[in-house]
């Protein structure tokens, strides 16, 4: 059985590949059926907005363009706080809250994203890997956004 502390370490890692733009190696822990998603609740009309809904495929073809694109420069930092898992079988359900921070190139940091994290794993005796990701949004002005995962 997977232990609390590693799928905390499992979710930090996957959140340190972001921040170190180490795209290969977090495709590495998503499983091949992974589903990634950024949605946010929209009170103008009282409806849930999906922002982004990728398969592997289509987030390894996003992921390999990120170099081609103009984007904001600077660095983006996660800081996550686990919260409450669920299990069935061999699979764990984790929610998470996160703070997404973008510094620019002159050291200035500004929040960029606040929200949750709802994640789904599955593990074998030697492997752990990422089914989804939610990425649920409170904030729902991201600027020009980015096209890196939040």
């Amino acid at each position: 059985m997977l232990k609390y502390e590693e799928i905390v370490n499992f979710i930090q890692k996957s959140c340190w590949m972001l921040d170190e733009e180490d795209f290969d190696g977090f495709l590495g822990l998503c499983s091949k059926d992974f589903q990634y998603k950024i949605t946010a609740f929209s009170p103008e009309i009282n409806k849930e907005m999906i922002w982004m809904d990728e398969d592997f495929e289509g987030l390894k073809s996003l992921l390999g363009m990120v170099p081609e694109h103009l984007r904001r420069l600077g660095k983006f930092t996660r800081h996550v706080s686990i919260g409450q898992t669920s299990r069935k079988d061999h699979e764990v359900s984790i929610n998470s809250t996160f703070i997404v921070i973008h510094t620019d190139l002159d050291g200035k940091s500004n929040i960029f994203g606040v929200g949750r994290y709802n994640d789904k794993i599955t593990y074998t005796i030697n492997d752990v890997f990422l089914l989804s990701r939610n990425a649920y949004l409170e904030t729902r002005d991201l600027g020009i956004g980015s096209h890196v995962p939040i």
